[in-house]
């Protein structure tokens, strides 16, 4: 009797590839991620007993398990065929642990979805690798080790719901010193002259003025980056507004001949194919993608056999690969296109266990990018420029030649740039969004040495010099690579956590740390230091490696880390230091009058302003780097001004008050005692729009606009926390932007309300059918927002998620969850009723 093979996957849409390509001689089942974990509401490490673990199986695994052991009861030999990282070792570990698996167990390896490597990685199976294991729980315990022992600290001291973290909180710190460096900079201002000349040709270009009397001019390089000011002023010209003006002047009637004339042949070399790294900078910088999007869509590219793993920081392409790039080089560009040998980039892993593949098309055929029609549009473009980067990197370098010509009059110099792409090479299929090579061809006119040109036209131009940008989540990336700083399966959690933590947010694209991560980060500072340095950090990192190699003994290293030695104190020791919250909490700006300090303060709702007795909340959302000394005054006096009497209302006699909160302006009826009544101004309203009248309308709300000729239920109009909204009976509608609530009327709002109504759920997002059951797992647009359902099971999205954001395997993964918990209860009495003493 032939024996029975089950092999165990994470992912469903893994599981179905695998089954493809098998068929019916495995049985392939999923174990939806990890089966267990460190307890949610506990350390889970008991760091007195050689940090022993304690894992937990959550509730909705309980059924994913129990079908896990009916599989394994019929099975002769098992293979785990987990991701091919560290966390797919520990997934793989856990099943052994978990399901307690007796019979024969392999790990199967593979780097792609494709028929061959599938294939071939049953004649190189292995037993779990217990170094990579350990490295992994190492890592995890650290996490919870800096989490549960430093958050319960930034509660007390800071604000609640705060937490650390061993990457997270080095990230925040990159994006406050970043913060830090626009809030010192002093810009500075230097001028220079634009002049268009005409050749005898009649053909025209631009040049600027570099030189004046034998002297050079001022460019920005003169300039340093952090402060913004002139480094030296030796032997260099300063032009001033008013000089820019008098030499345009004395210049315009000059004669102009060339000077000097220089062609210089250069090369733009591709780069290296993709690593995780490279392609969440590249997906932000093309697609405008975030990390996270980015893995969610490479993780189905993976899944579905188009792309190698998607979880790697090497460079290497395997011969399979590079003769596959070769020939379409050959085919579709010519000879020209490709060079002698492959082109081979180093790369910077020092782990040799998982110095993976970069990320390529799969296979020894890659799939054009254009026959994925039937495929998603995000899994389209994805995986094109992952296609297109893959080649690119195989292509010859693009030549370019870059031409500097100079025009003078008997003391000005003036200079022109030209640049031709000659050949593109590798630009024929991918260009580099910050390679200045690649970007716009600009031509100059034939022209020798001693011909003369025409002016046509001289101006003067003003710059100043500009602070270092704030990070964007691409460039926070590379920054955090560059030190060594977290792994390729890291990066995108973290630029998400610190999100949704609300330590930064985005303002045009760019990072900006709230005042909550300005506080944290000086509290770490003064008393975990270490956690918050970039070295120490990278070389846990490079301790992790040696763990996973087995160079590294991990207990030894998590006593010194948590107890101390060697000269370090140990994150115990550093847990009893006594912590000046107050001097943490308080940034200086300067002073006032009578020399009285002016203070932004951290407080645990959230930042203001402080200047002697007076306060003023800031908005949350104020980026550190825009407050200045007189911004501040000015705001403090503008704050004194509230909460401010706008009249009484004519009913009650009651005070109607504009006052001022973390989250803006608000209209309040009463006193404080008594606060009869609270709104928020109308979306976009100036404080100083709200008169008496317009805030009687708004207080008065809701306001009922008649009955409805249907239902009879009253029409009513309303401003709520997510703006103003129409309500009839059980039918919401959110009132369009630009109409205005206070005075829509009923025929308008019974337009609105059908247009919102629907007999049943639209379909936002088909994911697939239930692995079991058959089912259609689905996306809907329900009335409190989208949900995901397979007929039977609903489970609301999380507030802010995108159904875009939701694949087969976290809808299956959250159906079972909500399944286990069986029906929902409702409350005594309603919704109305009240909670018992």
């Amino acid at each position: 009797m032939a024996d029975h093979h089950l092999i165990i996957v994470e992912s469903p849409s893994k599981a179905r590839t695998l089954q493809n390509v098998l068929g019916d001689k495995y049985d392939i089942i999923a174990s939806v991620g990890h089966i267990r974990d460190l307890p949610p509401r506990e350390m889970g490490v008991d760091a007195d007993h050689d940090f022993q673990v304690t894992y937990q199986v959550a509730p909705e695994k309980k059924r994913i398990i129990s079908q896990l052991k009916k599989a394994l009861s019929n099975a002769d030999i098992v293979y785990l065929a987990t991701d091919p990282d560290r966390e797919g070792e520990a997934i793989s570990w856990a099943l052994v642990e978990t399901l307690n698996i007796k019979v024969p167990t392999y790990r199967l390896v593979f780097h792609e979805l494709t028929s061959t490597a599938i294939l071939n990685a049953f004649d190189s199976t292995r037993p779990i690798d217990m170094n990579l294991v350990r490295a992994q729980e190492t890592r995890r315990i650290l996490d919870r080790l800096v989490g549960y022992e430093i958050s319960p600290v930034l509660w007390r001291k800071i604000a609640p719901r705060l937490s650390a973290g061993r990457v997270q909180s080095v990230a925040i710190r990159l994006v406050v010193e970043r913060e830090r460096t626009r809030y010192t900079f002093k810009p500075s201002q230097w001028w220079d002259l634009e002049a268009t000349f005409t050749t005898t040709m009649n053909e025209s270009f631009t040049a600027i003025l570099v030189g004046l009397d034998g002297k050079r001019l001022v460019n920005s390089k003169d300039f340093d980056r952090t402060s913004g000011q002139l480094v030296s002023k030796k032997g260099v010209i300063l032009l001033e507004r008013e000089t820019t003006y008098a030499l345009t002047n004395r210049l315009t009637n000059s004669k102009w001949s060339v000077t000097r004339l220089q062609e210089k042949p250069s090369t733009s070399k591709p780069s290296p194919p993709f690593t995780t790294s490279t392609l969440q900078q590249a997906a932000a910088n093309k697609l405008n993608f975030s990390p996270k999007r980015t893995m969610r869509v490479a993780q189905k590219l993976y899944e579905n056999g188009y792309i190698t793993y998607m979880r790697t920081d090497s460079t290497t392409l395997s011969q399979e690969a590079l003769e596959a790039a070769r020939k379409l080089i050959l085919d579709q560009f010519g000879r020209d296109y490709l060079p002698s040998k492959p082109l081979v980039y180093k790369t910077k892993v020092k782990n040799a266990q998982e110095a993976h593949e970069a990320i390529r098309p799969a296979g020894a055929q890659f799939q054009n990018p254009g026959q994925m029609t039937s495929q998603e549009n995000d899994l389209r473009r994805l995986y094109q420029l992952i296609y297109q980067r893959t080649l690119a990197c195989q292509m010859v370098s693009a030549k370019i030649r870059k031409t500097t010509m100079d025009v003078s009059d008997d003391g000005a110099v003036f200079q022109a740039a030209g640049k031709v792409i000659e050949f593109p090479g590798y630009m024929a299929v991918y260009q580099r969004t910050s390679d200045d090579d690649a970007g716009e061809e600009k031509t100059l006119p034939k022209l020798h040495e001693g011909e003369q040109v025409g002016c046509e036209h001289i101006s003067p131009k003003e710059h100043k010099t500009k602070p270092f940008a704030r990070y964007t989540e691409a460039t926070l990336i590379k920054e955090l690579e560059l030190l060594g700083i977290g792994r390729p399966s890291t990066y995108a959690s973290i630029m998400d956590t610190i999100q949704r933590r609300e330590y930064v947010f985005k303002k045009n694209g760019s990072l900006v740390p709230t005042f909550t991560a300005v506080g944290v980060v000086r509290l770490m500072e003064a008393n975990f230091a270490e956690l918050v340095d970039y070295q120490f950090t990278a070389r846990m990192e490079d301790v992790l490696d040696e763990i996973s190699r087995g160079e590294r003994e991990h207990l030894p290293y998590l006593h010194r880390f948590y107890f101390g030695g060697n000269g370090d104190p140990g994150l115990k020791a550093l847990l009893s230091v006594p912590i000046e919250i107050r001097r943490i909490c308080t940034i200086p700006l300067g002073h006032g009058k009578d020399d009285v300090p002016v203070n932004v303060r951290i407080g645990r709702y959230g930042p203001y302003l402080e200047y002697g007795d007076s306060r003023t909340s800031l908005d949350v959302d104020t980026p550190p780097a825009d407050i200045s000394l007189e911004w501040a005054l000015e705001r403090l006096e503008k704050g004194s001004e509230y909460p401010k009497e706008l009249g009484q209302d004519p009913e009650s006699g009651q005070p109607v008050l504009m006052k001022k909160g973390r989250f803006g302006f608000y209209l309040q009826l009463g006193s404080d005692s008594q606060k009869l009544k609270q709104k928020s101004l109308l979306p976009g309203m100036a404080p100083e729009e709200a008169t008496l009248e317009i805030a009687m309308q708004i207080l008065s709300l809701p306001r009922d606009l008649g009955p409805h000729p249907v239902t009879g239920e009253p029409v009513l109009v309303d401003l709520g926390k997510y703006g103003p909204y129409l309500k009839s009976g059980q039918t919401n509608g959110q009132i369009p932007k630009g109409e205005d609530l206070l005075s829509i009327e009923l025929d308008r709002a019974l337009e609105i309300l059908q247009s919102s109504k629907r007999k049943t759920p639209a379909i936002l997002r088909e994911l697939g059918d239930h692995p079991k059951t058959g089912a259609k797992i689905t996306v809907k647009s329900g009335r409190y927002g989208p949900y995901i359902t397979d007929g039977t099971t609903n489970v609301s999205l999380k507030k802010d998620e995108e159904p875009d954001q939701i694949d087969l395997a976290e809808a299956l993964k959250r159906l079972v969850a909500k399944a286990a918990q069986g029906p929902t209860r409702r409350r005594r009495g309603g919704r109305g009723a009240s909670k018992r003493a």
